[in-house]
């Protein structure tokens, strides 16, 4: 928040319910703790009335995308200049281990004992289907791609979706071990950056490329495959195909999972469409208060 050179109190911090949603009382800005689900809702309201408001949204996967989850996809789909904070453990944490929107199918939790028979949401899944123009994703315990993307998602006019892979250590110890020490993200993880060759392993001896309309992993210097053959990333593209592709990667199908901003595209924001009209409307009426409405019509007066 500090890089991004935006006042304290030119900032807001809008939450809902849920161990992610303790975060407004940590930081020195305008902040709300609101109700479950409904942070999208409030934040989206702060920002219409206050457009030079920076707003931050800060939710966990079950406040965000359960009983929030039809605010968080409107909130795409209108574009609303809004920075989501999606913290997502796969777990209910505050409500002491129910299984969330994003807990894999078979997942055993308290209230799936015998394992879950539902399959998750995907957070860049949902974000692009509701045609959204920017998401991020950084595991929690990594301080400079963590800043890197929030400081990403700030520059961004328009709906951001920073996804932050976070361990509840009480009930899903170990969800994201694959990425928890950085030794372990050069080996299982890709960090994507526009223009950029999209290369990963210790010593980027792996790159990704297309296959038909699919990607492949192919090792550098095997093959005949040279970096001029691995793709370079454009965050910067309409056509989302190839960020929902990269987004959806996983190591149970033999990929990397992608960190860094995957999607950043320009457009145009429900906030200032909604304020230009109010402008537009209001310079065509006789009248721009209740007093002057009084005034426009025929007066009578009474004696």
């Amino acid at each position: 928040m500090a890089e991004t050179g935006v006042a304290p109190h030119e900032m807001a911090v809008i939450s809902g319910i849920g161990c992610s949603s303790r975060l407004p009382y940590y930081v020195n800005t305008y902040a709300m703790q609101t109700i479950h689900g409904r942070a999208a809702a409030i934040a989206t309201g702060a920002k219409v009335v206050n457009p030079s408001l920076t707003v931050f949204q800060v939710s966990g996967d079950g406040d965000g995308l359960a009983i929030g989850g039809n605010h968080f996809i409107h909130a795409m789909r209108r574009n609303i200049d809004l920075n989501i904070i999606l913290l997502n453990n796969r777990i209910y944490g505050l409500t002491k281990g129910q299984y969330s929107p994003t807990s894999p199918r078979g997942f055993v939790s308290k209230s799936s004992p015998y394992g879950t028979v539902e399959d998750p949401f995907r957070p860049a899944e949902l974000c692009f289907g509701a045609r959204g123009h920017f998401f991020a994703r950084a595991v929690a315990n990594d301080a400079q791609g963590t800043q890197e993307i929030l400081k990403q998602a700030v520059a961004h006019k328009g709906a951001s979706v920073c996804e932050i892979l976070q361990n509840c250590m009480i009930f899903n110890n170990g969800a994201f071990d694959a990425l928890a020490t950085k030794q372990l993200r050069s080996k299982n993880a890709i960090y994507v950056r526009h223009g950029e060759k999209l290369v990963f392993g210790e010593n980027s001896e792996y790159g990704l490329v297309q296959e038909g309309f699919g990607l492949k992993v192919v090792e550098i210097g095997k093959n005949g495959i040279t970096l001029d053959n691995i793709l370079t990333h454009d965050a910067h593209c309409e056509d989302n195909t190839l960020h929902l592709k990269l987004a959806m990667m996983s190591l149970e199908d033999g990929f990397p999972i992608a960190l860094g901003v995957i999607r950043d595209v320009d457009a145009p924001t429900y906030n200032d469409a909604v304020n230009q009209q109010i402008a537009e409307v209001s310079a065509q009426k006789k009248y721009h208060n209740f007093e002057e409405l009084l005034e426009t019509n025929d007066t009578w007066e009474v004696k």
